[in-house]
């Protein structure tokens, strides 16, 4: 099948060269992009004419400072950006003959249907929002929990059945596919990333209650928590750590606040998980701060892990960054230790370290079982704060502190 895909971007590139295994890909960008496993177009409408397929993954981002890096529960509520999405599928449709259209961006409930489909006359229209993460791109796309498809009517139409078979032939894991309306599709990719939100930041409050209550191991609670599938919930997410982060469910809660808003709703439970998010960081910033307070002075204080996940080079929504954002408020001077994200890692640092990275749980779905390597030499003297509760030395010159398990002695 001839596929075209337009916005072969951080996400789209991976994408594109997946279904590049089974299809024949010709992806365009505006930032012109190099790949040996699909056709590189140099004119949109070579992704356009000719394609059984056009697949568009271009940004619905937020201003900047939405990303979650630094405090947003204050900010105004804003919907996601659309400029961009719109300009594309106008130009898409000038080239369209008639073939699956297909835009796989995040949007708001209504916006399909109240913007963005009357862009479209040449072409069938499907919404196709995917479910995938940085740093496991590839993974993700050939294992997805779900493949969700929104028709005009919600029915299994000749349209999204064609799609269908089409994933069909890239899949690993047999998925099942969620067919309905457009607007039904976009309601189930914002709310998944809003329901890990929150699942997130409940595991997180008891790691906050296991601090201030003392002689409670976190892992205990949500252990029994994620393994309660029978009217709670499964076990991903549940293990308490760093706050959700990234460039998309900060930033899809805001949008959340907007449409609640819009819609009239009486409530906003995402503002609550939002300020959730935020005040969790700072709790671990005081945890921190107080660490590094000793009788003769202040230790260095290190932030193991800048991005916001592991194996990435991407700072937006990183947790590690609202942490020191409050660690700086409180007059902390804050170093990052990040081979990817920083110039220069130190050999060897002594202070206290905060463990942010854990490539075995963040990437544990994915077949990653390997421990999460130290990106330098921590010396003898320092106290690493592990709020995984994974890392452990036979150097008793090193004070490991399991941030959330107040069994054990803390500060």
């Amino acid at each position: 099948m001839n596929v075209g895909f337009i916005g072969i971007g951080k996400l789209g590139l991976a994408c594109a060269e997946v279904m590049a295994t089974k299809h024949n890909v010709t992806g365009y960008d505006i930032y012109r992009k190099n790949s040996d496993k699909i056709k590189i177009a140099d004119d949109l409408s070579d992704a356009v004419l000719g394609q059984d397929i056009v697949f568009i993954a271009v940004q619905t981002p937020h201003e900047a400072a939405y990303d979650g890096s630094a405090p947003i529960a204050h900010l105004p509520n804003r919907d996601f950006s659309y400029e961009t999405v719109t300009q594309v599928l106008k130009q898409v449709n000038c080239w369209a003959r008639n073939q699956l259209i297909v835009l796989i961006s995040t949007v708001l409930p209504g916006t399909v249907r109240g913007e963005l489909k009357k862009h479209i006359t040449n072409g069938r229209f499907i919404y196709n929002p995917y479910l995938i993460a940085m740093g496991s791109v590839e993974w993700d796309m050939v294992n997805p929990e779900m493949v969700i498809i929104g028709t005009e009517d919600g029915s299994l139409t000749g349209d999204a059945q064609e799609l269908i078979e089409f994933y069909q032939t890239i899949m690993q894991n047999d998925p099942r596919y969620e067919v309905g309306t457009w607007d039904e599709a976009e309601c189930i990719k914002v709310f998944y990333n809003t329901f890990i939100s929150a699942k997130i930041g409940l595991a997180n409050m008891i790691q906050d209650v296991a601090i201030k209550q003392g002689n409670i191991n976190v892992d205990v609670v949500t252990n029994a928590l994620a393994n309660s599938n029978m009217r709670i919930m499964g076990p991903k997410y549940m293990t308490a750590g760093l706050g959700d982060a990234g460039p998309c469910h900060p930033r899809d809660n805001i949008a959340l606040r907007y449409l609640a808003d819009r819609l009239d709703l009486g409530y906003d439970l995402f503002d609550a998980i939002m300020n959730a998010r935020e005040i969790q960081a700072e709790n671990m910033a005081k945890f921190v701060h107080r660490a590094s307070v000793t009788e003769t002075g202040a230790l260095p204080i290190y932030i193991h892990g800048k991005a916001y996940k592991p194996n990435v080079t991407y700072l937006e929504g990183s947790y590690s960054l609202l942490v020191g954002h409050f660690l700086e408020q409180m007059g902390a001077e804050v170093h990052y230790i990040d081979p990817l994200t920083e110039p220069d890692v130190p050999r060897s640092v002594c202070g206290v370290v905060l463990l942010a990275h854990n490539k075995q749980i963040t990437y544990g779905y994915a077949g990653v079982k390997d421990e999460q390597p130290l990106y330098c030499t921590i010396e003898d003297g320092s106290v690493i704060i592990d709020p995984w509760r994974k890392y452990n030395t036979t150097n008793t010159n090193i004070k490991v502190i399991h941030y959330g398990n107040t069994r054990i002695s803390q500060i």
